[in-house]
């Protein structure tokens, strides 16, 4: 008997965009880490390369893994949807984590050096994101991965978490290229208009995130890519229907 039988078809150009989506987002992290080296001396938790953990962790964090986060249901098809739920979990897990040593880095380098904190609508947008990540996932987490909310709570609630999500992720990357574009005038000023290299490649960076955002924004909404129920789900969703609206199993 054929192992593969009753397993979900992938759609045929959902690889190729997902391969496209994961090729954005490591030339965005390789592109930031040659920014950092290049033009602003790299990174250390020490003195004046403290600051730079603060970008490179915002972009694994909360724009590269979030966005994978974001995939696990386009990728991971015919997996149980526990297996796919942990997973999802725990990339977001590691996105707050390396986002949060990113706010860290930032809060402390500014109180060394005695810089003011929360002035700019990067930081303002940052912290947004940071308080609306933070209650999605512990949201998330008690309504999908522990079977403490009802069937029906999680089914009322989905459609919230699925728009909450892909919202975060947007504000994410605006987030970021303000931070992007605020670090090149604290330094270029004026030379920014002379097509200064840090300021090109810079450029090209920020258009990198937008293509990564919109590229996990252009699967997420396809709904021919959304993930198929499997049997255990489809059944409990029956269930559900029998139990609400009186319709019999086989209706």
């Amino acid at each position: 008997m054929d192992s593969r039988a009753g397993l979900a078809a992938t759609p045929g150009a959902l690889p190729y965009y997902v391969a496209f989506s994961q090729l954005l987002g490591l030339t965005v992290v390789a592109m930031t880490g040659a920014w950092l080296g290049l033009y602003r001396g790299g990174i250390a938790w020490e003195g004046a390369l403290q600051f730079n953990v603060h970008p490179l962790s915002m972009v694994i964090g909360l724009i590269f893994l979030q966005g994978d986060a974001l995939l696990v249901y386009r990728v991971f098809r015919n997996e149980t949807k526990r297996t796919t739920k942990v997973l999802h979990g725990l990339l977001h897990v590691f996105a707050l984590v390396i986002a949060l040593v990113g706010v860290v880095a930032v809060f402390d380098y500014h109180r060394k050096k005695g810089y003011a904190d929360l002035y700019s609508l990067h930081s303002w947008c940052g912290l947004l994101v940071l308080v609306l990540y933070f209650v999605q996932w512990l949201v998330g987490l008690s309504f999908f991965l522990f079977p403490g909310a009802s069937f029906s709570l999680r089914s009322r609630y989905r459609p919230q978490h699925v728009f909450f999500g892909a919202a975060i992720f947007l504000l994410s990357v605006g987030t970021a290229l303000l931070g992007l574009k605020e670090a090149l005038l604290f330094k270029l000023g004026a030379k920014y208009s002379t097509f200064e290299a840090e300021g090109v490649l810079a450029n090209v960076l920020g258009l990198l995130l937008v293509g990564f955002g919109v590229t996990v924004l252009y699967i997420l909404t396809r709904s021919d890519w959304k993930r198929p129920p499997q049997a255990e789900e489809q059944a409990l969703s029956m269930d559900f229907k029998t139990l609400t609206e009186g319709d019999s199993p086989g209706s």
